[in-house]
């Protein structure tokens, strides 16, 4: 068996309804993850804690209406800390389902919307984190 999947997850800006996040931590840690929960945090802090705890994937969640906004400076703050390529980016959340392929085209590997069951979410980042680290490991590297 390989390295745990480490993922960082948080509350994008000011919403403060967790309880789902905090369900989907308890999934993801007793599927064999690594969690570090970050609770409420604006982009940079985001990326910033994704860049020192190493982490493969990031998931947030958004209840308050800003997926759109802070979504793509989210994506934004990890392209400019070149943290963005190897990295799966997933949000969660209650918003139309118009704006899951604007969160697709933002940059977003995966949108989970509340008909996602845990089961779904555990097993859509354990392929897409997989997919990422096979697709980077066999670039070639320049000499």
């Amino acid at each position: 068996m390989g390295k745990k999947i480490k993922v960082l997850l948080a509350k994008l800006g000011l919403d403060v309804h967790n309880r789902g996040i905090i369900t989907v931590a308890k999934k993801l840690r007793n599927a064999g993850m690594e969690v570090v929960y970050l609770g409420n945090a604006l982009p940079d802090e985001i990326i910033r804690s994704a860049i020192q705890e190493d982490v493969d994937m990031v998931g947030i969640s958004s209840l308050s209406g800003a997926h759109l906004s802070l979504g793509s400076l989210l994506i934004r703050e990890a392209e400019k800390e070149n943290f963005k390529d190897n990295i799966v980016y997933v949000i969660g959340g209650v918003f139309p389902p118009a704006d899951a392929q604007k969160l697709r085209e933002i940059g977003f590997d995966g949108i989970f919307t509340p008909g996602a069951t845990g089961d779904d979410i555990v097993s859509s980042i354990q392929r897409m984190v997989a997919e990422k680290q096979e697709t980077n490991t066999s670039l070639p590297i320049d000499p």
